[in-house]
């Protein structure tokens, strides 16, 4: 017992395990997700909630597992090359819709970053933990990117992301049948500002040009935010 303890608290051992039980539990939460499709079984909700209970049970602190996990997260970044391709697949759209397009990111930018603040400000939150709120409506690997040039906490910035996704695609529906929109450029865009990763999962299945709407506003929306970010961050020292 003394052995398998002791080979349990080794670095790679951890790592490794940590790594395998991530993974297998987000295949396992999108096969549950697949088959029932609820907005309370979204892997984005269900895998964290069974790694956090399991880390809990094991009394494994979040500097423990991050640590053997983090090249999962740094995967992040060469996975941002990727959103280049709903760019130039909707590239017809964009040379049509542009002006469309760029008033809604930047409306859509402004209001979650003010809400942001303004959440933060009722909350008594400031300091870099309000920092790190700010960037909650963008795709996970631009949300980290902007926290971290802002002066936020990236993994932090993760969380918030991952809880306003979750939210936003659970609510989209309900807010979209009070709005009089119709368009099917409007309910996408509105979901892909809204609610990034989750909300455009939630547009594909409304309908093909939903989601592709969806994920291209998230796409432009976090490169706008990374663009802009240095800015950001100079006007807030």
């Amino acid at each position: 017992m003394s052995l398998l303890l002791t080979t349990w608290h080794e670095p790679l051992v951890q790592a490794i395990a940590w790594s395998v039980a991530t993974i297998l539990l987000y295949f396992g939460a999108k096969r549950l997700h697949r088959r029932w499709p609820r907005w309370w079984l979204m892997p984005l909700g269900v895998a964290p909630a069974l790694l956090m209970i399991a880390a809990l049970a094991l009394h494994v602190s979040y500097r423990d597992y991050i640590r053997g996990t983090h090249w999962l997260v740094a995967l992040l970044g060469p996975a941002t090359v990727a959103f280049a391709v709903p760019i130039y697949e909707q590239r017809a759209l964009i040379r049509r819709r542009w002006p469309l397009l760029l008033v809604g990111m930047i409306a859509g930018s402004l209001t979650a970053v003010l809400t942001s603040w303004v959440l933060a400000y009722m909350l008594g939150i400031d300091g870099a933990l309000r920092l790190s709120l700010l960037p909650r409506s963008m795709s996970t690997p631009f949300a980290m990117e902007v926290s971290g040039e802002i002066g936020g906490i990236p993994d932090l910035t993760a969380i918030f992301v991952v809880l306003t996704g979750l939210f936003g695609a659970a609510v989209g529906d309900v807010v979209l049948a009070r709005l009089p929109l119709r368009s099917k450029i409007a309910k996408g865009a509105s979901f892909g500002m809204g609610a990034h990763g989750a909300g455009t999962a939630r547009a594909h299945e409304l309908g093909r040009e939903e989601g592709a709407i969806a994920g291209l506003v998230m796409v432009l929306v976090g490169l706008m935010n990374v663009a802009l970010a240095p800015m950001v961050a100079a006007l807030m020292r």
